[in-house]
């Protein structure tokens, strides 16, 4: 009994040995965790890879590496895998497709809200010729470093009200200031977001 014991952890320490195929089907009728350390290991490089083509960035790659290996426990045991590396090559590339749409769609929101709070802000067209994408484009850099100049009370009152679409009653229950309060910190940050973009927007 003892012997037969010591051949099994031999045979689970030795996964070096087993194919791709092998430590998947182990994995699922034994949930044991060293062999998707083992398919970690052998994929790694080819994960990040896959990621880093995508992506274009080191820490979203590697955080696409450690969620991709994360998700295996699970879709080890619910996939009918025949080629691992194929698999993990194409799980990879949907992954990163998804969270490319999910950047680009965030981004796209910004864009809306910021371009919006500019008009907000920029009571006159005509200051930025705001009819004018590339214009807008240019002036959106401008209107968020003017934004992390504002007093911290201010910043926050129109980050809520603007970039978050809250209401002034919103923004009050938020920040837990007065309503009197919010309105004065919103007036008097856009007067200074006016000031500012004026003097660096041209």
């Amino acid at each position: 009994m003892f012997l037969k014991f010591i051949s099994k952890q031999n045979k689970v320490n030795d996964l070096r040995s087993f194919t791709d195929e092998e430590l998947v089907r182990t994995y699922k009728k034994s949930k044991n965790t060293k062999l998707i350390g083992e398919l970690f290991d052998r994929y790694t490089h080819l994960v990040f890879g896959v990621s880093m083509k995508y992506l274009k960035n080191e820490e979203d790659s590697r955080d696409a590496v450690m969620q991709i290996f994360e998700d295996l426990h699970y879709k080890l045991s619910n996939h009918n895998i025949s080629n691992f590396k194929s698999w993990v090559y194409s799980v990879t590339k949907n992954h990163c497709l998804m969270a490319l749409r999910k950047m680009k769609s965030g981004e796209q929101v910004k864009k809306i809200m910021y371009e919006k709070t500019n008009r907000e802000i920029m009571e006159s067209a005509a200051v930025f010729h705001l009819n004018d994408t590339d214009d807008i484009n240019d002036k959106i850099p401008h209107l968020k470093k003017g934004i992390e100049k504002l007093k911290m009370e201010q910043r926050t009152c129109i980050e809520l009200l603007y970039l978050q679409n809250k209401s002034y009653f919103e923004v009050a229950e938020i920040t837990g200031f007065d309503l009197k309060k919010v309105k004065s910190y919103i007036q008097n940050g856009k007067r200074n977001l006016k000031i500012f973009l004026e003097g660096n927007g041209k």
